[in-house]
């Protein structure tokens, strides 16, 4: 298993996490099946979305003797009521219910303390002023969570959560399909068939920027969705009209900016072990830009998507990593410290570049790598 940094909280966390959707199979039998492979295969990150006390309590037994191997996600302002879950910014049924659900989970902490699924400015703002931000700052300061995180499929409110430097770490859905569509506060349209009807190209400014701003800032991205729910695994489902891999989606993810690990659903141990077997996967097997170059309804033409079919370059450069330090240096006045030292960090740079166009003829996007190396070049210095 391969470790990540999450932003910067500290935290070493495999790249494969685990989604909470199957706890509740076989009345919830299947919470510690899925733990004990998770440990065996050494995922130590897990997300904690659902309130159902059923499931609460199965993930508390499953961690016993066994809690400091885990970092847990879970997530503030989801509560149970009435037998139903319910998202909610009262702060009273706030409190209740996170309180309630240390006690469940057999924890008297969580790693890191996620607001609940914001998806409008308005009730981002709620969350600032309504006191659930200063409720989460004195969890953190009484040491009942340890880092502050915000779950939104909205990229303009997730964008602004990040700016303000309230949250350590972005829940958010990251999929080469979501990723070309604009903000909205439906999260519905994200799987609308009627808005993957046009011809969609390329990915949506705001969905890069904010990447690029968590990458700068130091948020870690932990992600939702990453088989859109299992329609990206299934040409007749899928929005783009071609049937992804397990391992192409997982890859795409782990690809963009500041993520640091995807949270897998997985309805039963062989799809969990499925995940897995990423960690195991060729190159050949986790590429997915000529899939993406087939997609008959969405086009990434001109888009570089980091997927290193220019390399190798006759000069050693790494052209995906430059293209990626190039672009997040773009978005700012002044060059991120950051990314300077990474580029840096290179064992060669765009300066090198000798224009032969090689790589140009490799790109399934039709990229202009040598514009690239020359803007890179000139932003860099060298």
């Amino acid at each position: 298993m391969i470790y990540r940094e999450l932003g910067k909280t500290g935290l070493k966390v495999s790249e494969i996490g685990m989604g909470c959707e199957g706890f509740g199979e076989e009345n919830c039998a299947m919470t510690k099946k899925l733990f004990d492979t998770a440990e065996a295969a050494g995922i130590n990150y897990f997300d904690l979305y659902t309130s159902n006390p059923a499931v609460r309590k199965a993930v508390g037994e499953a961690l016993r003797g066994r809690r400091e191997k885990f970092f847990a996600q879970s997530h503030i302002c989801s509560v149970w009521q009435n037998g139903q879950y319910k998202r909610t910014r009262k702060l009273s049924e706030v409190k209740a219910g996170f309180e309630e659900s240390l006690e469940q989970l057999q924890t008297d902490y969580i790693d890191v303390g996620m607001i609940h699924y914001c998806d409008a400015l308005d009730d981002w703002q709620k969350i600032v002023s309504g006191g659930i931000l200063d409720y989460a700052r004195e969890l953190k300061s009484l040491g009942k969570i340890r880092h502050i995180g915000l779950s939104s499929h909205n990229p303009q409110v997730a964008l602004k959560a990040v700016e303000s430097g309230a949250i350590e770490v972005l829940m958010f859905s990251v999929n080469p399909c979501y990723d070309l569509l604009p903000a909205s506060e439906d999260v519905e349209q994200l799987w609308t068939p009627e808005n993957y009807a046009g011809n969609l190209t390329n990915m949506n400014p705001d969905r890069q920027k904010l990447y690029e701003t968590c990458q700068r800032l130091g948020v870690g991205v932990t992600v939702m969705k990453c088989f859109g729910g299992g329609d990206l695994l299934d040409a007749e489902l899928s929005p783009a009209g071609v049937a992804l891999t397990t391992n192409q989606c997982i890859h795409y993810a782990l690809s963009r900016p500041a993520v640091a690990v995807v949270l897998a659903g997985a309805h039963s141990v062989e799809q969990l072990k499925q995940s897995i077997s990423y960690e195991d996967a060729t190159d050949a097997e986790k590429d997915y830009a000529l899939t993406f170059a087939s997609f008959p309804k969405i086009s990434w033409q001109g888009h570089c998507v980091y997927c290193s079919h220019c390399a190798p370059c006759v000069k050693q450069i790494d052209i995906a990593y430059v293209t990626k330090f190039l672009h997040l240096a773009e978005t700012q006045a002044t060059i991120p410290e950051t990314v300077r030292e990474h580029y840096a960090a290179l064992k060669h740079h765009a300066g090198e570049c000798i224009k032969c166009g090689v790589c140009e003829t490799r790109c399934p996007f039709g990229v202009n790598i040598r514009e690239n190396m020359t803007k890179a070049a000139k932003v860099f210095g060298y």
